[in-house]
């Protein structure tokens, strides 16, 4: 039996380290990173395969927190483990500037490999992670070379198991059988509130069983028995594995372990200073004391750590030698190196030609996917309706881990996370597909993907009232602008078909966070754009002028979306007026534009209008605060055809002429 004696001083200083960064902030979640130090010290000691001085090591396992209100456990763990996160910063714990927020940040802080964000986020986002190694050992990994060999790993809480999400992403990982996923269940039963037993009363690994999950228990503060059931995990090559581990909420505070007040509360000054004692720190006021054996354990492994990642980074020199297309293709992947697109036949579309936007949306994603093997994605049982079928390709399953199509189910939620994990592996482009209205389900991921900076495509369609028949629960009103308002987030609402496969380029060549396509379920007319240097404005700037309306015209349109059509349309109805029609590609990127100079797009003395058909909300920049100049929608749809909705709702050419008409002669 292995001496447990340096991982007793690891969770040792784990729950010192604790107690004194929430004593110096006022604040924090103490009692899940105390209850599972010992965890947290056999997983980064003895189970995780990473070396911390080479934090982006290819083949390194993945580790995510999904209960990230114990951001203290992850943070004492990179610091002791040696990745280069110093004492300094776990003394800021949670103030401005400083490596350690109050919950792990990808891309902040070394060694996060999520921002985990919400409850059971990490843990879907761990879901996609498995799925993303699965598909690049699949598409690298030959006889004798195991280029990607990884397994990843989870810690959850309580809250986690009670979230939706949860439930989403685990069915589906049981679905596609991901043995190389482990999730440790820290079973603490308490949340803020009190014991769980005051609303959570389920058989949680019942529960996992029925998803397809090999399920296990055993203590948080028993190494040993980790250990083994960390074997019978690896051991299990067919299914997930939970492992439900038993903790003490808090432990190692004399007065406050397994109460539930230590969830999200510090100890305070009285409590922490017996806890120190308690923990063997050299005396009650002695603060950010580490048992040197932590350190010592730590810089022993670190050794055997890089000895292995050594052995791998020759096996690899030597796959690179014998396979160089395959390390080519890599090395493009993994940067994303634009120059793949220049291989995309894209589809063409000349004056005149009336196609969907979401079905010009599907030829592109065709060309893309033929083109590009980094591509994977799918919809939330939506294919045939998003126009992201994808003729020709294969559906990824246990089976054909190289299919290109994820077949999400009706998992918006999971769907958004799992595709942020597949991006956070490296060397796969995602995409995730879905109707705008059920974008709702997925707001939580695709704020997260814009908060990480992750360049996610999000295609969705049927993109307003003129979807039809299925009445106003399934017509967007609000969604658009809603989604508009999440910062590092690109909304782009094409016009027309060319506009559309112009969205795709944009979406594909963006490197810095998400874009999400708005496209529409009715055909649009390709319609002429006097400007030949569109494509390179609407990159620019956000948008374009369709119809230049003279040196001072008597109105200025933005409009945006299948609205460009209606705005082209009331035009024609007003022929004495000089009219200008900018279309609105991307509206937050315009916003910079006219924060700069608004001279191009409105001389001066020109009256301003803004046409969509969805909310008025964030039009009024254009109109000069005026929201009766916004032709929108302040109420919801209607069930019928398209053309009886816009009827109905009056939302056609001739009503939008009339606005124009009275306002312009009114002054």
């Amino acid at each position: 039996m292995k001496s447990n004696r340096g991982l007793e001083a690891v969770a040792g200083s784990i729950r010192l380290l604790t107690v004194d960064a929430l004593e110096a902030s006022t604040t924090g979640h103490p009692g899940m990173a105390m209850g599972m130090a010992d965890a947290g010290a056999a997983i980064f000691g003895e189970i995780l395969k990473h070396d911390p001085t080479r934090p982006d090591w290819l083949n390194r396992d993945r580790f995510v927190l999904s209960a990230g209100h114990g951001a203290m456990l992850l943070y004492s763990l990179l610091h002791l483990s040696g990745y280069g996160l110093p004492l300094e910063e776990i003394k800021r714990f949670r103030r401005i500037g400083s490596l350690t927020p109050g919950h792990p940040e990808y891309g902040h802080t070394v060694g996060v490999e999520t921002t985990s964000g919400p409850l059971g986020a990490g843990f879907a986002t761990a879901v996609g992670m498995a799925m993303a190694e699965r598909i690049m050992s699949a598409r690298y990994n030959e006889p004798g070379y195991e280029v990607f060999d990884n397994r990843t790993w989870v810690v959850s809480g309580d809250g986690c198991m009670m979230e939706g999400v949860t439930s989403e992403a685990a069915s589906l990982a049981g679905h596609h059988k991901l043995g190389k996923l482990t999730v440790f269940y820290d079973s603490n039963g308490i949340t803020i509130e009190g014991s769980t037993d005051i609303t959570f009363t389920e058989d949680v690994k019942a529960r996992f069983r029925a998803y397809g999950w090999q399920t296990l228990e055993g203590s948080a503060h028993d190494t040993d028995e980790i250990r083994r059931l960390t074997d019978e995990a690896v051991a299990e090559t067919e299914k997930p594995t939970l492992i439900v581990l038993k903790s003490i909420i808090g432990k190692g505070s004399p007065g406050m372990q397994g109460k539930h007040k230590v969830h999200g509360t510090r100890l305070g000054p009285e409590e922490a200073a017996r806890t120190r004692i308690a923990l063997g720190a050299p005396d009650g006021e002695t603060m950010f004391h580490v048992h040197p054996e932590a350190y010592g354990y730590f810089e022993d492994r670190r050794r055997e750590w890089t000895s292995k990642r050594n052995e791998w980074e020759a096996m690899f020199e030597r796959w690179s030698a014998a396979f160089p297309k395959k390390r080519r293709s890599l090395d493009a992947n993994l940067a994303r190196d634009p120059a793949l697109l220049n291989e995309v036949p894209w589809p063409e579309y000349k004056t005149g030609d009336s196609e969907a936007a979401r079905a010009t949306g599907g030829r592109v994603l065709t060309a893309l996917a033929g083109s590009l093997e980094s591509l994977v994605g799918g919809s939330a049982d939506l294919a045939s309706s998003n126009g992201t079928e994808i003729p020709g390709q294969e559906d990824f399953t246990p089976g054909n881990p190289l299919g290109k199509i994820i077949r999400y189910g009706i998992r918006e939620h999971a769907m958004g996370s799992i595709t942020n994990g597949l991006m956070l592996y490296g060397g796969i482009r995602p995409f995730a597909a879905t109707l705008v209205m059920f974008v709702e389900y997925m707001r939580p991921p695709i704020r997260l993907a814009a908060l990480m900076g992750l360049p996610v495509v999000y295609v969705t369609t049927h993109d307003s009232i003129f979807m039809g028949g299925d009445g106003p629960t399934h017509q967007p009103v609000e969604q658009v602008a809603g989604l508009r308002t999440i910062p590092n987030l690109r909304v782009l609402r094409p016009g027309d078909p060319q506009e559309t496969v112009e969205a795709w380029k944009m979406a594909m060549e963006r490197n810095d966070g998400p874009t999400l396509l708005v496209l529409s379920r009715q055909n649009l007319l390709t319609f002429a754009k006097p400007d030949e240097d569109w494509t390179n404005r609407i990159r620019r700037d956000g948008a374009y002028i369709v119809r230049d309306g003279g040196d001072v015209p008597d109105a200025v349109v933005f409009a945006t979306g299948s609205e460009v059509q209606i705005a082209i349309g009331a035009s024609e109805l007003l022929p004495d007026l000089d009219i200008r029609i900018v279309s609105v590609f991307c509206r937050e990127v315009l916003y910079e534009s006219w924060e700069r100079d608004r001279s191009p797009w409105r001389p001066e003395g020109a009256m301003s209008f803004a046409i969509e058909a969805s909310s008025r909300s964030g039009w009024e920049v254009f109109t000069d605060g005026e929201r009766s100049r916004i032709f929108g929608l302040d109420d919801f749809g209607a069930s019928g055809r398209p053309e009886e909705v816009a009827e109905y709702v009056g939302f056609t050419p001739e009503k939008f002429a009339e606005l124009i008409r009275s306002r312009t002669a009114a002054g």
